[in-house]
């Protein structure tokens, strides 16, 4: 046994030459003395820094933004403020406008317009549309302009009210836990108090918001569930689910893989994902409020 390790060990540390010679005129044009151990060596450092390079530009540079399915949640803030300037400039330019309009009628001898253009409303998607604007109206955004950068979501505990709840969750920017098809909807009278998204296997399973993970355990009729507490008294709970990846305690970001998507439990029918929202211990429908 022992001379057949040194017999390895020899081979290993052998010395070969490699030489690179004109093919026409057999001029040695690059020769290196390598050995199979320098060879190994060689080749796995390589590796290891290709392996690193590319985990760091993954992870720690502007190209993980264009791998498909990366989570990006500032997005969606990053064009909220976007469009919000968009408005106001269009409003400057409405202004000057009507300055420069009223100029050319008072030099040619006109009265001057005394009316002031409307102030175009911000909307979702850069659509054109301008809406009067109301009372309630202006009252509901001096509320949300008094908040804090990025907790527009967040409604104090006095504010909430019976019947308030639609409008509550609408304030939240939510991330789809899953891209897939549903193939069961809310449904409380049935006591089905959420949605079943069918998607590929091993498919990871998101957060839909930040929030806490308050359970991450087995259970026999829904086989691996996790649920996270997020602020304003919302719950998001996924069962069915093969592997959990969070444990009890752990804080999540929104998009952060939680789970893998399976078909545990005795409740499931197949590969999927039920999914539920809990509001002020209310179940919601998330349809209403997530695209999947």
């Amino acid at each position: 046994m022992a001379e057949k390790k040194q017999t390895f060990f020899k081979k290993m540390r052998s010395k070969y030459r490699l030489v690179i010679m004109n093919d026409q005129t057999f001029e040695e044009k690059l020769s290196l003395r390598l050995s199979r151990l320098n060879v190994f060596v060689i080749t796995g450092v390589t590796a290891i820094l290709l392996i690193f390079t590319t985990i760091y530009l993954i992870a720690f540079t502007p190209l993980k933004e264009y791998i498909p399915g990366y989570a990006d949640f500032d997005t969606r803030m990053e064009v909220y403020n976007l469009l919000s300037k968009a408005d106001s400039l269009e409003h400057v330019l409405m202004v000057k406008n009507a300055y420069i309009t009223n100029i050319k009628h008072v030099l040619q001898g006109h009265e001057a317009l005394s009316e002031h253009p409307p102030v175009p409303e911000p909307n979702d998607l850069g659509r054109d549309v301008i809406f009067s604007r109301s009372a309630a109206d202006s009252i509901l955004r001096k509320e949300m302009e008094s908040l804090p950068a990025y907790e527009l979501s967040f409604i104090p505990e006095s504010e909430r009210v019976l019947g308030t709840t639609s409008q509550s969750i609408r304030n939240f920017f939510f991330f789809p836990p899953l891209r897939g098809t549903v193939t069961s909807n809310f449904n409380p009278a049935e006591g089905h108090y959420g949605v079943d998204i069918v998607a590929p296997r091993n498919e990871a399973v998101k957060a839909t918001l930040d929030g806490t993970v308050v359970i991450s355990t087995w259970s026999l009729e829904a086989g691996y569930t996790i649920a996270i507490q997020h602020q304003s008294n919302l719950i998001s709970v996924y069962k069915h689910n093969s592997v959990l990846l969070k444990n009890e305690g752990d804080f999540v970001k929104a998009g952060e893989v939680i789970a893998i998507i399976g078909e545990t439990g005795l409740y499931t029918t197949g590969i999927h994902l039920h999914f539920e929202l809990w509001f002020n211990g209310m179940p919601v429908n998330p349809r209403e409020y997530i695209s999947f």
